[in-house]
């Protein structure tokens, strides 16, 4: 996704705009032979943006023109090259924006007086995403983790960079990962700055940290630290300059048996609501409490989808050229739930097979 969503991001996708804010969604493709037929897909749904925006009486003329153009602007920013799942474009009067999503997305064009956001949160949490904290002595970077990549932040106080000249020649020689540069204050002052910076970075954006160093860096990170919270190690120097490949691999072990032992928690927690009577499974149950604001932990599978109608007392299977159909109930489901203070976790294909592939640990 690009950029990342954010809690601040977020808040202002969601503020009310006047009337028609539009949102265009569209399944998207990483490989050829259907990656080529993106291009035709984006062009074919931005007439029918154009069309539904002419054809409304609610917009008027003069209004329906600045978002036309805002579309054409945010299409020729498009770069399908980028695509990975799926492609959300936001336009109206006077502002666009286009995001890539690792997600798929229904098919659809919607004129409302709010961006539909939903798939982008979905996408966004379904990702995973992760800070790593690359250490040295000298040079201290930030990046940006998901399931697949990590890139480096260069915006704000990172990275952070010194000089180790000394005019000690006994102390030129002692610089670097070795632990004696650790227990120099001038390093120990420099760490605690990076602790600060990240301090407020976490505060904003709160996700998992992995700091990356050597042994003796870590210890002296987490010495000197106190505002960067809880803190995932990854002995592994030489990383503060990259390259974001080598920076991914080190993390990948780390980050993936973590989500193991959270999947297993998830999944005991399951175990004990069942127990308790304070449990929901399968798409109708889980969505009718969700709505009513009952659900404290959702789980879902990472690729679970599911077309469904509503008939006003269940959602019923439906196919997806149906009008009435609700093709992203996941990703209402997903919001829906954040919004009500509700943790929700994505577990791999097939954990979830005995509950309809979504369940919940109810409130009450």
């Amino acid at each position: 996704m690009h950029p990342r969503l954010d809690p601040r991001t977020l808040a202002r996708l969601r503020e009310p705009r006047p009337y028609p804010a539009l949102s265009l969604l569209m399944p998207t493709h990483r490989r050829e032979p259907h990656h080529a037929q993106d291009h035709v897909r984006l062009r074919n749904l931005v007439a029918e943006a154009k069309n539904r925006l002419r054809a409304d009486p609610a917009a008027t003329r003069a209004r329906s023109a600045d978002i036309a153009d805002q579309l054409d602007q945010a299409v020729a920013a498009t770069d399908l090259a980028l695509a990975e799942d799926g492609l959300a474009v936001f336009a109206a009067p006077g502002e666009h924006q286009v995001w890539y999503l690792n997600r798929a997305v229904p098919e659809r064009v919607v004129l409302s007086d709010t961006f539909l956001t939903r798939n982008l949160v979905a996408a966004d949490l379904a990702d995973r995403p992760y800070w790593v904290l690359a250490v040295s002595a000298d040079r201290i970077s930030l990046w940006d983790g998901s399931a697949e990549r990590v890139s480096e932040i260069r915006t704000g106080p990172f990275p952070l960079v010194r000089s180790l000249a000394d005019p000690d020649a006994e102390r030129q020689e002692r610089v670097g990962d070795l632990p004696s540069t650790f227990r120099d204050e001038a390093t120990r002052a420099f760490l605690r700055r990076a602790d600060e910076a990240l301090a407020a970075v976490l505060a904003d954006h709160p996700r998992p940290l992995y700091a990356a160093g050597e042994a003796a860096a870590l210890t002296t990170l987490a010495e000197v630290g106190s505002g960067a919270g809880e803190m995932f190690r990854v002995p592994h120097g030489g990383l503060a300059q990259g390259p974001p490949e080598l920076v991914w691999q080190a993390v990948l072990p780390f980050h993936s048996a973590r989500q193991e032992a959270e999947n297993g928690a998830v999944l005991r927690d399951l175990d004990r609501a069942r127990g308790r009577r304070e449990f929901a499974a399968g798409a109708d149950e889980v969505w009718r409490n969700a709505t009513e604001g009952r659900v404290d932990l959702l789980a879902v599978e990472e690729n679970y989808r599911v077309t469904v109608r509503d008939d006003g007392h269940h959602l019923m299977p439906a196919r997806h050229d149906d009008l009435d159909s609700r093709e992203d109930l996941v990703d209402e489901i997903v919001e829906r739930c954040l919004t009500t203070g509700a943790t929700v976790r994505f577990l791999p294909d097939g954990t979830l097979a005995d509950l309809g592939r979504i369940a919940g640990v109810l409130r009450y």
